[in-house]
């Protein structure tokens, strides 16, 4: 008896039951959950592949860094730099191995020169700024310091030490009434404490139990009140800024024992920290080491979160293997790779400036200089987002410091129609360079295409070296003030302005012209094009074989510091090796930093780049030339450069 109450203890379906009520004996196994899916492999299940981290809102800290390719300016000191930092009070300061220290001012863009000390009589070997931007010091061999205040830019203090200075640090916070100044015994363990609002030459204390070797360098962690400090047999040891000086304990940090943390780490590699820097927030630090890899710590729990390889090793993988952001032509590899070896073996020597990396203010981004030039690491997505000054071929940056301020304040009311006319941030990385005597200016913005030199990227505010005289007064010979300084290169794709270079390159202006007056290009074709490279033309054979100078034969290369291939539209002699200039030439359509020194820039275009690019674009076989015949119809030599931009 059934009812719709469902009183029956079973209710059957006939089309899934075939053999009804009647049917006895167990029922059919019921069907697999899905038919269709295969069977499951047998065996340990393989890991599940971790979700990479992103950062949130990359895109808006990348606005806050510099983002240029080459550096936008650079400023002269009269020997090799030594040191550089940025302050909070929007100061750069330089150092350099003759003993002067320079002040200069952020403005709006770029900075300002403000004054020069000699303060020392040997090299700068160090440099320090207190974390409010108020004081600088600077510390040589010659067992002096000098104190300087920053917002006077004024010499207040100096101090005879009874030691050869090794680093120096500031350990105070806006406000105090000391302002303790920790300097470590180049030849022992000892940090003498000093304060230098006392008027005292003596130590306030002599901190002897920290380190029981020669301390490298050390960093304040303002948040933290916390000196980190690394010696010479790699131990990392935290102490407090503040009296009895002693190990800091949670809740500063989250550690009770050192042996719970990463703090050996370096010790157990068995290299050296040369550099400490702590991110703005306090809770991370890096360390630069002898073994060419960076290291970057978590502050409270001393755990190593990255190491990154700036090694010979890692540089040469990377350019067998890695992307196209790290491949270097194999010449200029090559080069690089000698000089870093230069640099690495120069380092024990008074005032070198040892490599040291940076964090941005947000602790996101790590900025580390080497081989391939500045690269800015995401430390989330552990990956390079860009390399800055990748081109610059003839530098190896080594120190850096970043500037993320907003210059030059204002009292100008804040109104809709004032918006755009405020300060805005002008993101600046200074970079000092292996045995140069500039600093670099790293911004937004690419360097501009000056007319001279006076107004170029390399500022001459210093009396140029006695050989760079010498060489200027071979270049600019009285005959190169009778050559032409232009042409108009007219082909039958369009006309090319191109500005040249006489003062710099006498010989290659006067070859190119005089061949130009008698009409030696005319119906020469462009035999040779590269996309992303350059086109080359200037050989009568057409074949790339042929061409030869207007005195016969072959003439020497006019190399010149201020004329690189940094840019496209550059305008060089074409050769096949050393002084083998004849008379053909190219004109690049990216920057070729690895030409420098290989081939003569004597001229660069003006107008009609858009010529060039279009040659460029053209179809070519398989000896790079062009499938269709581009000629230059003739070429009209000027007296002064042609207009444009």
């Amino acid at each position: 008896m059934s009812d719709d109450g469902g009183n029956d203890k079973r209710l059957r379906n006939p089309e899934d039951d075939e053999g009804g009520d009647d049917d006895v004996g167990p029922p059919r196994p019921p069907p697999p959950a899905n038919e269709d899916e295969e069977a499951q492999d047998v065996g340990p299940a393989l890991p599940k592949p971790k979700k990479r981290k992103v950062l949130e809102f990359e895109a808006q800290y990348l606005e806050g860094l510099p983002a240029a390719q080459m550096y936008e300016r650079s400023y002269m000191h009269r020997d090799n730099l030594s040191g550089v930092v940025v302050t909070t009070s929007d100061f750069i300061i330089t150092s350099s191995t003759d003993g002067f220290v320079k002040f200069w001012k952020k403005q709006a863009e770029g900075i300002e020169f403000v004054k020069m000390y000699r303060a020392h009589v040997g090299p700068v070997d160090g440099l320090a700024a207190s974390p409010d931007g108020t004081l600088l010091v600077s510390l040589s061999r010659d067992k002096t310091v000098k104190v300087f205040d920053v917002l006077n830019f004024d010499l207040i203090v100096m101090l005879r030490l009874p030691f050869i200075p090794g680093c120096a640090e500031w350990c105070y916070k806006s406000g105090e009434a000391a302002a303790r100044l920790a300097i470590s015994d180049l030849n022992s363990p000892a940090i003498h404490l000093y304060d230098v609002r006392s008027g005292s030459n003596d130590p306030v204390q002599v901190l002897g139990g920290i380190h029981r070797t020669p301390v490298t360098a050390m960093r304040y962690n303002a948040p933290f009140e916390t000196v980190i400090s690394t010696d010479q047999k790699g131990f990392i040891e935290y102490w407090s800024a503040t009296p009895p000086h002693e190990a800091p304990t949670p809740p500063v940090v989250s550690f009770t024992s050192k042996l719970d943390t990463g703090l050996f780490d370096v010790a157990k590699a068995k290299t050296l920290a040369r550099s400490v820097e702590v991110s703005k927030d306090g809770r991370q630090f890096v360390l630069f080491c002898m073994d060419r890899r960076v290291r970057v710590f978590r502050f409270q729990t001393g755990k190593l979160r990255r190491v990154y390889d700036e090694s010979l090793e890692a540089a040469a993988e990377l350019q067998r293997s890695g992307g196209e952001m790290f491949q270097l032509e194999d010449i200029d590899f090559g080069r690089r790779v000698a000089l870093e070896r230069e640099v690495w073996s120069a380092l024990e020597e008074p005032g070198a400036a040892f490599p040291n990396a940076v964090f941005d203010e947000s602790g996101h981004f790590l900025l580390v200089p080497g081989l391939l030039g500045v690269k800015v690491i995401n430390l989330v997505s552990n990956a390079v987002v860009r390399i800055l000054g990748k081109v610059e071929n003839t530098e190896r940056f080594t120190r850096v410091a970043l500037y993320q301020g907003v210059p030059k304040k204002t009292k100008m009311k804040v109104t809709l129609e004032t918006l755009d006319k405020l300060p805005q941030r002008d993101p600046t990385l200074v970079a000092v360079a292996h045995r140069k005597q500039r600093f670099y200016l790293f911004s937004k913005r690419e360097p501009q295409d000056a007319e001279d030199v006076k107004l170029g990227r390399d500022v001459f505010n210093e009396k140029p070296a006695l050989e760079d005289m010498l060489s200027a007064d071979i270049d600019t010979g009285s005959s190169s003030a009778l050559l032409p300084r232009g042409v108009i290169l007219h082909t039958t794709r369009g006309d090319i302005a191109l500005k040249l270079f006489p003062d710099e390159c006498p010989k290659s202006v006067e070859n190119f012209t005089t061949h130009a007056k008698n009409k030696y290009y005319d119906g020469v074709i462009f035999h040779r094009v590269i996309k992303g490279f350059m086109v080359q033309t200037g050989d009568p054979l057409g074949d790339g074989t042929g061409g030869e100078s207007i005195w016969g034969g072959e003439f020497e290369d006019e190399f010149n510091k201020t004329l690189r291939h940094d840019r496209p539209g550059i305008l060089s002699m074409a050769n096949a090796g050393p002084n083998t200039n004849g008379s053909q030439f190219f004109i690049t359509t990216v920057a070729c930093p690895w030409l420098d020194n290989k081939h003569t820039v004597f001229g660069r275009v003006v107008k009609g780049m858009d010529v060039v690019l279009g040659i460029e674009k053209v179809k070519v076989d398989k000896n790079d030339r062009p499938a269709d015949d581009i000629k230059i119809i003739n070429i009209d030599v000027l007296d002064q450069a042609p207009g444009g931009s």
